[in-house]
């Protein structure tokens, strides 16, 4: 505790994972309504499953039960909305588990885990059982998803990326259920444009700049192929509910824009040069391990001290 005097905020941790959930809700929605109760059970299930081992672990290990901070309800929230609405209800009750233990208790709990807790979950499920992670049926028909098409050389619909009628996980299809959610967040003051603006723009201009070298067939700065980048995937909902939670991104604003850029230069370099068609996930917990590094060199100097 530092000499008064102290400033105090009417909003707590609570409130805050609170709004993130209620923000999470349209993009919820949408990924229920396009997958039908198949994703609504996997939801309920990431979500539930995370609130439970949160309160038998902190119970067992003798803590404070911390359950109603709603950070357990992200975490079940953020991960559900990460998997594919086939994959079988016991994967997403098990990306739980270790995404409240592993990551998050085991290293502290709330406010002292290293990477996204639901990321983290996400890539243990992708390398542990990538079958069933990297299979997406839509309209009852198992295909490729826009951004595996668009990889190997297809055309995509950018309008239905857009609007959400695709294949993908439950909750990025759709851009503008994401884009609700995040001007829900930003008009309460939970997040800025920092680091998602960055992000988002640094990955376009890494895109624009790289897309032909890899696919001769597209012009530098294509619109249509930029577009189908910034639609495609999990990079929306990375953007704004995953790359900028407060544990694991920077503090100062300069680590901020540093950050978002590191973000989309990863990125842009899984998913172009990447064997896989997606990078979002493995591009966020790589940055959140440089987070600690970027804020030592971006730490305002005390007042006073070497010259200033």
């Amino acid at each position: 505790m530092s000499a008064s005097p102290h400033v105090r905020d009417k909003i707590d941790s609570s409130k805050i994972m609170m709004y993130v959930a209620i923000a999470l809700l349209p993009a919820s929605a949408f990924g229920i309504y396009n997958f039908g109760l198949q994703a609504l059970a996997m939801l309920l299930t990431t979500t539930i499953a995370a609130v439970l081992v949160e309160f038998l672990y902190e119970k067992m290990m003798k803590k404070p039960v911390t359950v109603k901070d709603f950070s357990a309800v992200v975490t079940g929230l953020l991960l559900g909305l990460n998997m594919p609405p086939t994959a079988p209800l016991w994967m997403g009750a098990l990306g739980s588990f270790f995404a409240i233990v592993v990551v998050k208790q085991l290293f502290g709990g709330l406010g002292q885990n290293f990477m996204n807790p639901a990321l983290g979950a996400r890539c243990f499920l992708v390398i542990s059982f990538t079958g069933p992670m990297t299979r997406f049926i839509y309209d009852g028909v198992s295909g490729a998803t826009p951004l595996q098409a668009l990889k190997s050389g297809s055309i995509v619909d950018t309008t239905s990326m857009l609007i959400g009628k695709t294949a993908g996980t439950i909750g990025e299809t759709s851009v503008i259920a994401i884009l609700l959610g995040a001007i829900i967040l930003i008009m309460l003051g939970i997040i800025d444009l920092r680091i998602p603006g960055t992000y988002i723009l640094t990955t376009a201009i890494f895109v624009g700049i790289f897309g032909p070298v890899v696919n001769p067939e597209v012009s530098f700065f294509d619109p249509y192929y930029i577009t189908a980048h910034l639609c495609g995937g999990g990079l929306m909902l990375g953007a704004w509910f995953m790359a900028t939670d407060y544990v694991t991104s920077p503090i100062t604003k300069k680590g901020q824009y540093i950050y978002g850029a590191l973000l989309g230069i990863l990125t842009g370099l899984f998913r172009l040069f990447g064997g896989s068609a997606e990078g979002v996930s493995y591009a966020i917990i790589i940055s959140n391990l440089f987070v600690p590094l970027i804020e030592r060199f971006t730490l305002p100097k005390p007042f006073g001290k070497g010259g200033e």
